[in-house]
């Protein structure tokens, strides 16, 4: 049996990063377990080629819920990244913190320490801003964080139509002020993806204190009485923790993992021939999830990137980006979008995602032609689903019911965000570009049956799962980490992924979620005190 200190069950967004804190210390034996393989596919670092390594569907995981009553009776599909670098390795590299509040909330939910005050000292250590400096940004960290090399005129086009009806431009939402729409910075280093593998793996996984292996699956997590001891891998291999284990596969795959470890709601596990070791009901619980709903046009002209990844453009783009590492292909594609205060609370309540190009969605084709896509996205969902186990076999997929669009304020507010998009699209600034709207149906925003049904029928993850664990006060019997984000009830555990998170953070969850790890690490090696 091979003995370790720490093991790290998660080589992804957060993984990437517990493994480098861990491994600075020399005296640390730090085993990291991946279940996806290794980041060597060409495609994942290039920046605007994401959609290859999604299409390709070798480095992700594609869970699957059941049929949706919110969603019409479809699933919700939740790709996951399945390699090293998780989500950072095969995301659209959106650096958003999410808003101030949304820190502040979770501290007045319990969360000592979790404040905006508490979480933006580690996110600025994080950090190595390409422009951006101050109170808000860093200029000294592993993670590279970059303007768009590149900017197409539908992005440029979008931000003018979105100033036209009164939004205004916003140079940084991650400073003191979220509102706005503009440009977004990303997760990518002179013209290539910055994943957390690259940022924190890759010289943390030279050192002789470290080992990582891949393609291997972890059933559970070994217990000598309430002690986390090590962890048992799906081919019966087992290894030794002697200090700690830390879960960090993701709001999926996490819970899943406590479950099979005898860990979650008591009476369901014995049910399931699964000895339970502590008996915390919120394992599992509190699942959340942000969708987006496609507004498109068509344009009058052949402008959007249709096209450009086949024949001889695709063979030019390729040219000037081995040259230079510019063009197109360093792109991250979703180059633009915002956040806007729909509801007059003073706060954004959706999100823009926007690309310069028509787009499929779920089992749906692309439309024809040439066009953008504008998808508002709602940030702050009140419902809530949940991930139980079938069976204790770790090959069995989950009872997922991730129960979206329960909650009315949740159409509603994907309603506001539509018709914001539809002005959007309408604003001079576009209107010039485009000769009609493909989606929704013009006039659909007339008929508020037909608008709710439209959203149900086509609503989406934008692939941000979270708070199937999470944190809480000592109080609170569906709280599954404290604090310092050790697993309650037993010793030797920690979670630190998205799955801690109490309610998600408004906007993309990559930079959040490593901002998690980098405080776990801090705690368990002692440079950070938790609350």
């Amino acid at each position: 049996m091979a003995e370790f200190d720490y093991i790290i069950v998660g080589g992804g967004s957060s993984g990437c990063v517990v493994a480098k804190g861990l491994s600075e210390n020399p005296a640390n034996r730090v085993l990291l377990i991946e279940s996806g393989r290794r980041d060597s596919d060409p495609w994942i670092h290039i920046p605007a080629t994401f959609f290859k390594v999604l299409s390709k569907g070798r480095d992700i995981h594609p869970y699957a819920s059941n049929p949706q009553k919110g969603l019409n009776g479809r699933p919700s599909v939740t790709p996951q990244g399945n390699v090293l670098g998780g989500g950072s390795s095969v995301n659209a590299m959106i650096y958003i913190r999410g808003h101030r509040n949304d820190y502040d909330t979770w501290a007045q939910m319990g969360c000592r320490g979790w404040s905006y005050a508490d979480v933006l000292p580690a996110f600025r250590s994080l950090e190595d801003n390409e422009s951006l400096d101050g109170d808000f940004h860093g200029q000294s960290g592993d993670l590279h964080v970059s303007n768009p090399r590149h900017r197409h005129p539908l992005s440029e086009a979008f931000i003018q139509a979105a100033t036209e009806i009164g939004i205004p431009r916003n140079p940084d939402f991650n400073g003191a002020d979220q509102a706005g729409v503009g440009f977004y910075q990303s997760t990518t280093y002179r013209g290539r993806r910055w994943s957390s593998a690259q940022a924190f793996l890759r010289d943390a996984e030279k050192r002789p204190n470290v080992t990582v292996l891949t393609e291997r699956k972890v059933a559970r997590v070994l217990f000598e009485g309430r002690r986390a001891t090590g962890v048992e891998l799906t081919d019966g291999t087992v290894f030794r923790a002697v200090r700690e284990v830390v879960l960090t596969a993701g709001a999926i795959a996490t819970p899943q993992i406590l479950q099979r470890s005898g860990i979650g709601d008591g009476a369901h596990l014995s049910s399931l021939g699964i000895e339970v070791v502590a008996d915390l009901p919120g394992v599992g619980a509190n699942y959340q999830d942000h969708l987006e709903v496609p507004v498109q046009g068509e344009t009058r002209e052949p402008i959007s990137i249709l096209g450009h990844d086949k024949g001889l453009r695709a063979v030019g783009h390729m040219a000037r980006y081995l040259v230079s590492h510019r063009g197109l292909l360093a792109s991250n594609v979703v180059e633009c979008g915002g956040f806007v205060d729909t509801a007059g609370t003073g706060q954004p309540d959706v999100q823009f995602h926007v690309l310069p190009v028509l787009i499929g969605f779920l089992d749906r084709e692309p439309e024809p032609g040439h066009g953008l896509s504008i998808g508002p996205c709602y940030l702050r969902p009140r419902s809530r689903g949940t991930i139980r186990l079938k069976t204790a076999n770790p090959n069995d997929k989950p009872e997922f019911d991730a129960n979206l669009l329960s909650d009315p304020a949740d159409i509603e507010t994907l309603v506001r965000g539509v018709e914001t998009a539809i002005r959007i699209l309408e604003a001079p600034a576009l209107a010039k570009l485009v000769k009609r709207r493909v989606l929704p149906r013009p006039g659909i925003e007339k008929d508020p049956v037909a608008l709710r049904d439209y959203i149900r029928q086509t609503a989406k993850t934008v692939f941000h799962p979270a708070g199937t664990a999470r944190m809480g006060h000592e109080d609170d019997r569906l709280a599954v980490v404290g604090n310092d984000l050790k697993v309650r009830g037993v010793e030797g555990l920690r979670v630190c992924d998205a799955s801690v998170m109490p309610t998600l953070v408004s906007g993309n969850t990559n930079a959040p979620v490593m901002m998690i790890a980098a405080r776990c690490a801090a705690f368990m090696t002692g440079k950070e005190r938790a609350a």
